[in-house]
């Protein structure tokens, strides 16, 4: 083990540093009448769409100030982006103890349906947000990181003949605690430093509207069967409905009905549920879905793979509502190879991962990427890079960005977003990190929940809440492979416990339960991180799937592309010649003979440089890949040889 690396690698907080002013390309020519434009919700998509991003007036004030509407604004801000950031224009923090305040006007619609309802939408706020429309609060939403919808139209003012949207107001109030409480809140702190990242708050996706018939389609949920040849679908609108599913172009078999070959089927039965899919109604009450089951066998599917990311096209409709969404079909599972040894397996074959850690930050733009471009740009140069595997960490990005990889090729770890009080360092991170065998072994049951940091029995209760929450809304995306819960401890309790809740509403992928160390055992893989020690493959007395879910971290500090002098990571090199040597000696030396041992995927740290954190594959503004894959056309040649062993 390199145990000066290991001690250099201490995070330290640097709250004080100023970091240098990082444009990427996308946000150096930002287009702001065509801010983020495209519909954000490609899985679910509908004509109606009314893109609310651009300039909205801003202020921030005391906690004191309560929740009366400000009568004076500080300024413009640029939404979707938090006011943390560069592109916001504003950059300024908004501390625990303050609220911040967005304005502007609806635009002014002419209704297209009568008798239809406005629905608004927004990607995420982060972190709790009351929604007020002409200074009547009709709903809130705590967390940062999901989605959430409300139906605003009882709440809006129309001309008299009601055929027309005239003079509506829209309010936000934001509070983040950001690191201060136990809520989810992934890598950001208030005291940056090491590997934790500038905080950020409010309006950091997308926010839109669309128009909506009086019954319309609420949610959508797709899965490719086991048999790779069936498909399951499940339909939930908010009244009753005659609801129409149609794969346009493919010719579909209906599976309860073998006699007849057909690409659509029609039904109008339809049932209710208490608990699944609930949302706010203009009555501030859940209001309960009516679904409808499909079921379709395809003679000869075109499988999905990263080699060949074939999406189908899925039409959903009512007698007034359209939606189109899209689907794949493939298959992920843990299955035993030819010598017994449990792999990662796609459609049934023997897939290794070769990943990449991906934060999901942006120097201009912190949790929000500049462009769409941009997006596509990370996955696109992580496939030259010979990887086919992202790990999302600690972090819900936006639908774009999983539609990209769903349409690229790139298969998707999700972790959960993490949260706790503060975190016992010491005790969860350094020592496992030094010392796996002895210090990583710690039960996660109610004598150390204080010890990891979850002690608070509400911050237990919303963790899971919204770890269920994660699940549901990301189920239909192809591209994920395997939901990770907990990294490294972080707010990690009741791990098994989790596991099995997380399989009850998803049982079609598998599940990293512990990254890192604190493992339980009943999740699908044994996954370890390791940075300071030659790799090597552990025996798992549970024939588990081996991962290294965390490894390299090579840094490389470039000047004007880094936001900070000082260097964090966990090996240093001074040139790119030295870091693509030990980078290649790395990958095919020391990872490619362990595929055959039963390595069965790693998970390379990390994909760009993240402020005083340099072991990215680019520099934090994505100017400058660090690393050539066509260096060597032998180590080439040999590391595609073992993205293909098994």
């Amino acid at each position: 083990m390199d145990l000066i690396d290991a001690i250099r690698a201490i995070d330290k907080p640097h709250e004080d540093d100023v970091l240098n002013r990082l444009y990427t390309t996308w946000g150096e020519n930002l287009d702001e009448t065509n801010l983020l434009q495209k519909y954000p919700r490609p899985q679910f998509r509908r004509d109606s769409y009314y893109n609310l991003n651009g300039r909205w007036e801003y202020c921030i004030v005391p906690e004191e100030a309560g929740e009366a509407i400000p009568d004076k604004m500080d300024g413009e801000i640029l939404v979707p982006f938090s006011p943390e950031s560069i592109l916001s224009g504003v950059e300024r923090r908004l501390e625990p103890y303050q609220y911040l305040w967005y304005k502007r006007a609806l635009p002014e619609l002419k209704r297209t349906i009568p008798g239809s309802r406005y629905l608004l939408h927004f990607g995420a706020v982060d972190q709790f947000a009351d929604i007020y429309i002409n200074s009547t609060l009709i709903g809130s939403h705590s967390g940062g990181y999901l989605p959430f919808t409300l139906d605003i139209t009882d709440y809006l003012n129309f001309t008299e003949d009601k055929k027309t949207l005239l003079d509506n107001l829209l309010f936000v109030r934001v509070e983040d605690t950001s690191d201060s409480s136990y809520h989810s809140r992934g890598k950001q702190t208030l005291k940056r430093g090491g590997m934790y990242y500038t905080c950020q708050s409010g309006i950091w996706q997308t926010v839109w509207m669309e128009e909506v018939p009086e019954t319309y389609i609420r949610e959508l949920k797709i899965k490719p069967e086991e048999d790779l040849k069936t498909l399951s679908i499940e339909i939930a609108t908010n009244n009753p409905a005659r609801v129409t599913v149609k794969i346009p172009g493919h010719e579909m078999v209906k599976a309860s009905n073998s006699a007849e070959s057909r690409d659509e089927y029609s039904t109008d039965i339809h049932y209710t549920s208490s608990d699944t899919y609930p949302s706010i109604g203009a009555d501030h009450s859940a209001t309960r879905p009516y679904h409808y089951s499909f079921k379709f066998t395809l003679d000869e599917p075109h499988l999905w793979s990263p080699e060949d990311p074939y999406l189908y096209p899925l039409e959903i409709s009512t007698d007034k509502d359209y939606v189109r969404s899209y689907f794949a079909m493939r298959y992920y599972s843990i299955e035993k190879d030819d010598s017994g040894i449990s792999r990662f397996c796609l459609n049934h074959k023997p897939y290794f991962l070769m990943g990449v850690l991906d934060q999901g930050y942006w120097p201009d733009g912190l949790y929000t990427a500049p462009s769409d471009e941009a997006l596509i740009y990370d996955i696109t140069e992580m496939k030259r890079l010979h990887y086919n595997m992202l790990r999302k960490h600690i972090k819900i990005e936006c639908a774009r960005w999983y539609y990209h990889c769903d349409r690229l090729g790139m298969i998707v770890w999700q972790d959960m977003v993490s949260g706790g009080s503060s975190y016992a360092k010491p005790v969860v991170s350094y020592l496992p990190t030094l010392f796996p065998k002895v210090f990583g072994r710690m039960p996660d049951g109610p004598a150390t929940y204080k010890t990891f940091s979850r002690g608070s029995a509400d911050g237990r209760r919303e963790w899971l809440e919204e770890m269920q929450n994660t699940i549901h809304y990301l189920y239909n995306v192809p591209s994920i492979g395997t939901w990770v819960l907990f990294n490294e401890g972080w707010g990690q309790f009741n791990a098994a416990g989790a596991t099995v809740m997380a399989r009850e509403i998803d049982d079609s992928r598998p599940i990293d339960q512990a990254s890192g160390w604190f493992d339980e055992g009943s999740g699908d893989y044994r996954s370890v991180h390791n940075y300071f020690r030659p790799l090597s493959v552990e025996e798992d007395k549970a024939g588990r799937a081996f991962v290294i879910s965390e490894f390299g971290g090579f840094t490389l500090h470039v000047d004007g592309h880094s936001s900070v002098d000082r260097v964090y990571g966990y090996k240093k090199y001074d040139t790119k010649d030295e870091l693509g040597v030990a980078y290649y000696n790395l990958i095919n030396g020391n990872m490619k003979p362990l595929i055959a041992k039963g390595l069965a995927g790693v998970v390379y740290t990390q994909l760009s440089d993240v402020e005083e954190e340099v072991n990215g594959l680019m520099t934090y503004d994505r100017r400058i890949t660090k690393i050539n894959p066509d260096l060597d056309p032998n180590l080439l040649e040999n590391m595609s040889h073992a993205l293909n062993q098994g």
